[in-house]
């Protein structure tokens, strides 16, 4: 049995309430009293909006779901008037420049790899939070971008031969973003500091400098004889560490023992899609290690070879510039936090009907209220220097959704006596009524505006469920080839460039999924940048300091101008839904394989956040390859089965028959997980476990999910399995 306080009018769980009260607030001159009560007028006043909103979205869905059975034929110029008189496309209300004030530089002046971690994993926070810097060598050494091969493999023992590899290539990478004036980093036999350059001394005794002076920012040790030399490329830092007496340093002719690279500027600390937040629990374990983060105090203790570790948040990094005096940089990545969409409640708190609060509306009052202790206290650790609290939003639907959070957030600012537009906005462009009407989204938070996005994932998990009744999808590896995916990210950057995002707010790509494949990534990741994205996602603190050597060779504020002469994209194309012109040209075979690798990936997942509270992990394939996935990869795998289902490709028979042959692929894959409960182990296991049936009606109610989000069923059924285990 909850127990539950009542103030304000509200009802809220003891475990939330003591955290506010206890924690939150402390130090924060705001009182319990005014606090839960600014809160109750919010949800009293917005609550009726935000279900207005979900109402627009279902009945939006409707007509258009009768639009497509009614018009069996594609028409684009139809579908686009009908489109406009429904209200779903809105007018374009002309030009503007957004005009967001108090932006820090991480997301205005500066380009680089942004991280998304699991709020609620203390340590995957910490280790986000510390990715700000990142040793090139290390991130070499460890993963496939050096072959093992030809002697290189990786062994228990430092490898030499590998280790050569690593020095060579990170040579390489100097002369690209630090070129000498003369002669290559591979022949330099000492660096040092003379009046004010760098002076390198080659293998020949001929001393040169940096073809680019104004490169060398500081260093420390001392001139004649430094342990590091900073500088700078494209505005991210490099440190050259020299120890010629480390085991690293003595194979090297100048003694350089690593190169540390300035990597992930900023970190997305997620509530939403990796996170698996289902009631007060859950959610006051998100708040309180963003207010750990917040106060600079979150620790986190764990076992490495046998030793216990603890892991806190990094310090600046102290240097000497040029004129001699101490100069600080930043230790630590920039933080955002991403709070809920519109859609969920929360049991945490009961409004005065008894009815569960909107999670997003709780989020946004909750996590500004931790931001206020960086922003107006003393931690040790600043986050934002531009005092402003960094909020993504995603799952917006549309102008009338981002103005709503607007509300929320001046609402907000009220009831936390901050100044107006503290609240600063990060819009996900993950849903096609936003991606259509994405200039209007943007009109209406341009006094908050820091950030927009791509996400395939979701996007396409929307373009499939708002597509639904219009005929089968294709394959998911032939929908990545679809006009409609180009067309969707140029536009969002075209329209973030002409409504002034350059240089003022982050235009973002999405996430390289594939952890374990950085040899690939360093090849393919680079067209984020060349598409005039100044962030994209990667999966991890290595990801970011490999996928940070793309910033030091795509200035990309210079794509930027050229993008804007361009031709536009097509709403026509981005508007045209990924359909099979012949269903006869797939196999059995090749419509099964299809269901296998969806069912497959959507067990994996499923079983994890349903029975151990997990919202984001690397789930192997049905290829045994390792994925990242979270809630938007769930969404495509289901929604593209419940499709094929709804169609005729497949049936009811075909579908569960599937979801139990992949079941038993999984518990196979998760053996090794002693915490892993089975569903696969007989046909009692199927009915008893709660994960394999709430994956089997995600699928099998697709049609009938909201927008075709997961959250409904994943939220319902770890909230039964949390009761039955009481």
């Amino acid at each position: 049995m909850t127990n539950r306080i009542s103030h304000s009018g509200l009802k809220i769980d003891s475990i939330l309430y003591d955290f506010v009260n206890h924690q939150a607030l402390t130090d924060t001159g705001i009182s319990s009293d005014d606090f839960w009560q600014a809160f109750s007028n919010i949800i009293k006043k917005l609550t009726p909006k935000n279900t207005a909103l979900l109402n627009k979205r279902a009945q939006l869905q409707k007509q258009i779901d009768a639009f497509h059975q009614n018009n069996k034929a594609w028409n684009s110029e139809k579908y686009q008037q009908f489109l406009s008189g429904i209200g779903y496309l809105v007018p374009d209300e002309g030009d503007f420049i957004i005009k967001t004030l108090s932006v820090d530089n991480e997301i205005a002046k500066l380009a680089g790899p942004q991280l998304v971690v699991p709020v609620n994993n203390a340590r995957f926070a910490l280790n986000a939070a510390n990715a700000r810097w990142g040793s090139l060598y290390d991130a070499l050494y460890g993963t496939d971008v050096i072959a093992q091969k030809n002697g290189a493999e990786k062994t228990s023992q430092y490898n030499q031969v590998r280790g050569l590899k690593v020095i060579q290539y990170a040579k390489d990478f100097l002369d690209t973003a630090l070129p000498l004036s003369r002669g290559s980093h591979h022949n330099c036999e000492n660096y040092a500091i003379l009046d004010g350059e760098l002076v390198a001394k080659l293998t020949d005794n001929v001393q040169v400098n940096l073809e680019n002076k104004a490169q060398l920012i500081g260093y420390t040790g001392t001139k004649q004889n430094p342990s590091s030399i900073l500088l700078k490329n494209n505005g991210l830092h490099i440190d050259i560490q020299i120890d010629a007496q480390s085991l690293i340093g003595s194979s090297d002719k100048a003694g350089i023992k690593d190169v540390v690279l300035e990597s992930a500027l900023t970190t997305i600390m997620d509530c939403e899609d990796s996170v698996a937040a289902v009631d007060a629990e859950d959610k006051t374990l998100v708040y309180q290690n963003w207010l750990g983060l917040m106060q600079g105090t979150l620790s986190e203790s764990f076992e490495k070879s046998g030793k216990v570790m603890q892991r806190t948040l990094n310090s600046d990094r102290h240097y000497t510039n040029l004129n001699d005096q101490p100069m600080l940089l930043k230790g630590r990545s920039l933080m955002f936090v991403r709070n809920v969409g519109h859609l969920m409640t929360n049991p945490a708190i009961l409004d005065e009907n008894g009815a569960e609060v909107y999670e997003g509306i709780m989020d946004a009052m909750l996590t500004s209220l931790c931001a206020l202790h960086d922003i107006k206290g003393s931690p040790p650790f600043k986050n934002s220097t531009a005092q402003s609290i960094n909020i993504v939003k995603p799952k917006m639907h549309g102008p009338e959704e981002v103005a709503f959070t607007c509300e929320l957030f001046s609402e907000v600012e009220m009831a936390l006596n901050l100044t107006k537009n503290t609240l600063k906005m990060g819009i996900m462009d993950e849903e096609r009524r936003t991606t259509v009407n994405l200039k209007e989204c943007i009109r209406q938070a341009k006094e908050r505006i820091v950030f927009i996005n791509t996400g395939f994932l979701d996007r396409t998990g929307d373009e499939i469920h708002t597509s639904m009744m219009a005929g089968l999808i294709m394959p998911k590896a032939d929908i990545k080839s679809q006009p409609w995916i180009t067309a969707y990210e140029n536009s969002n950057v075209e329209i973030g460039l002409v409504t002034g995002l350059s240089q003022k707010a982050q235009i973002g790509k999405g996430m390289w999924a594939m952890p374990d494949e950085m040899a690939a990534m360093m090849t393919q990741k680079i067209a984020h940048l060349e598409s005039g994205a100044n962030t994209a996602w990667v999966p991890s603190p290595t990801a970011a300091t490999l996928h940070a050597l793309h910033y030091h060779q795509v200035n990309v504020f210079d794509v930027q101008k050229l993008i804007l002469e361009r031709q536009k994209a097509s709403l026509s194309d981005i508007l045209t839904p990924p359909l099979m012109q012949d269903d006869a040209n797939l196999t059995s075979k090749q419509i099964q394989a299809e269901l296998d690798n969806n069912a497959q990936g959507i067990l994996g997942y499923v079983v994890r956040w349903i029975d151990q509270g997990v919202g984001c992990s690397k789930v192997p394939d049905i290829n045994h390859i390792g994925l990242m996935e979270d809630r938007a990869t769930l969404r495509i795998s289901s929604q593209h089965m419940a499709n094929w289902l709804h169609h005729g490709l497949c049936d009811e028979v075909q579908i569960i028959s599937t979801m139990k042959r992949m079941a038993k692929v999984v518990d196979l894959q998760n053996s090794n997980d002693k915490s892993y409960i089975n569903m696969a182990d007989s046909e009692q296991s199927f009915t008893n476990s709660i994960a394999f049936q709430a994956a089997l009606e995600l699928v099998l109610q697709g049609v009938n999910q909201p927008n075709g989000y997961t959250e409904p069923v994943l939220h319902r059924m770890r909230l039964k399995l949390k009761s039955m285990a009481l």
